[in-house]
């Protein structure tokens, strides 16, 4: 692997860092779990900095398991579980069998820093090394062997100075679209929660059945929609529904957006439900749609089932509904759709944008590390 430029140096990571493994303290001695000591799995490495952790350990648990402590400020890498994270430790914290911490030796030759970059510089190579049947992993030899380029110490923090303003100017770029795509979202949401009008169990206006198939029923190039508790539309050679209806998610996905209106012939899997309206004088579909979709976290909340998650008939029946007059509806859902196309806008746009961001953190961690900057 070349990880640097020019005529700098390049050194084995072994040489010129402590690579320190961890380990779990036993899980049969709960009062190991007791004490006040950060203990740091893959699971918390969410952000930049490991400020928090799931987990609090005693200096018993330290000195009766395979643990160690990485003191403050130094950088710790996923070897196992979640290669290709890095992160910098914001206390003392100890780590787990699936983390290393990388120490520099001297940090007159090298800067704590400059190491973390790097090695975000080289999260693709650690992945692709990756070996595993279940779990991807890496071994301490080949963690030892990377090629840590070692210009002198105030190149490296020159190097550590552009890329930390870039970076800076990055996080705000993706907080500023975060931003207005929560903004679209919110506003979707309250005109949503501004509907007023009779309120009414669904049950009393519509029927509800459930798709005939299960889901090896797909076909490649089949010619008529198949609806699943999945967000694909999967092709079959068959219908048996020939209607508009809205078609609700009645397991795995219960909570998600998982909700369709749809117009014509179709089939359903066996756990979809397929919604139609009793009296269309009463309700419109398409605003039946959006009080779905206002109520997909209020059936999450109401599934069932000890793995597989599911609404049962009867929870989608006693829905209560907002009922104006149709006219209304009809006014409401041509709004909503109106703000629902530039929230997905927004949210294209944002997706867009991350992904450039993205590309431009690899493409100035590759300069920096390729003598470029």
């Amino acid at each position: 692997m070349d990880g640097g430029g020019g005529g700098v140096s390049k050194k084995n990571l072994g040489d010129v860092c402590e690579v320190i493994g961890g380990g779990t303290p036993s899980k049969d001695n709960p009062a190991y779990y007791s004490g006040k000591i950060p203990w740091a799995t893959v699971r918390d490495m969410r952000q930049e900095v490991i400020t928090e952790t799931e987990c609090r350990i005693t200096k018993e648990a330290v000195k009766g398991s395979a643990t160690n402590i990485i003191p403050s400020g130094n950088v710790v890498i996923a070897t196992r579980v979640g290669l290709g994270k890095v992160c910098l430790l914001g206390q003392d914290t100890a780590i787990n069998q699936d983390l290393r911490g990388i120490i520099p030796r001297d940090s007159n030759s090298l800067s704590v820093r400059f190491l973390f970059w790097w090695l975000k510089s080289i999260a693709d190579v650690i992945v692709a090394e990756g070996t595993g049947a279940t779990v991807q992993g890496v071994k301490l030899p080949f963690v030892k062997s990377l090629r840590i380029p070692i210009p002198p110490l105030p190149e490296q923090h020159r190097i550590v100075a552009i890329l930390d303003e870039a970076f800076d100017g990055i996080a705000t770029a993706k907080a500023n679209a975060e931003k207005n795509l929560q903004n679209a979202r919110a506003l979707f949401e309250s005109v949503l929660d501004s509907v007023q009008g009779e309120n009414a169990p669904l049950g009393n206006y519509v029927n509800i059945k459930t798709g005939k198939l299960d889901a090896n029923a797909a076909t490649e190039n089949g010619a008529y929609p198949f609806f699943t508790c999945a967000k694909e539309i999967y092709a079959i050679d068959n219908h048996a529904f020939d209607c508009e209806a809205i078609l609700l998610a009645g397991n795995n996905a219960v909570g998600d957006f998982n909700v369709k209106h749809y117009k014509g012939k179709f089939n359903a899997y066996q756990r979809t439900y397929v919604i139609t309206i009793a009296a269309e004088n009463r309700l419109s579909y398409r605003f039946l749609y959006f009080q779905m979709l206002k109520s997909l976290r209020q059936f999450k909340e109401q599934s069932v089932g000890a793995g597989t998650k599911f609404l049962k008939l009867g929870m989608i029946k006693e829905l209560e509904i907002s009922l104006p007059p149709i006219a209304k509806q009809i006014e409401t859902a041509s709004m909503l759709d109106s703000l629902l196309e530039e929230t997905q806008r927004l949210e294209s746009l944002y997706q867009q944008e991350l992904t450039a961001l993205d590309d431009l953190k690899k493409s100035l961690l590759h300069q920096a590390f390729s003598g470029q900057l």
